[in-house]
């Protein structure tokens, strides 16, 4: 009775994060950048530090594969490191889908992005998107 009832609590988590959606249409990168560093909460005494991470989107504003990371910079041991990195995906995660324009979803699919989580001390005036060729 006990596992029907935790794999209930589970599947209703699933369902309310799927439910989740950035409502707004987004035109540009820089963009869909800030809607998604908008649901970045960094762990506490992140310290000064850093994960970059590469994903692609598909036309309806879901993700290709998971997000993985390609740099990070996290003073501390690993426990530390996997919880900083774990909060970056965690921050995609909770804003998909994103809502593109028609023209922003007809150039995205099958693009490689990048983008840049700081914590608070390291954070910048705007954040860093990059999309490969």
């Amino acid at each position: 009775m006990k596992s029907i009832a935790g794999m209930m609590v589970i599947a209703g988590a699933m369902l309310g994060a799927a439910g989740q959606s950035n409502a707004a249409t987004l035109n540009t990168m820089p963009e869909v950048g800030a809607a998604i560093q908008a649901c970045w909460t960094p762990p506490a005494n992140a310290g000064n530090s850093t994960v970059t991470l590469s994903f692609s989107f598909r036309r309806d504003g879901t993700l290709i594969g998971r997000p993985k990371p390609t740099a990070i910079r996290v003073a501390g041991e690993e426990k530390t490191r996997q919880a900083f990195v774990d909060a970056a995906v965690a921050a995609v995660d909770h804003c998909l889908p994103l809502s593109f324009s028609p023209a922003l979803a007809q150039g995205i699919p099958g693009k490689v992005f990048t983008l840049q989580f700081n914590s608070p001390k390291q954070e910048q005036a705007a954040p860093r998107v990059k999309a490969s060729p």
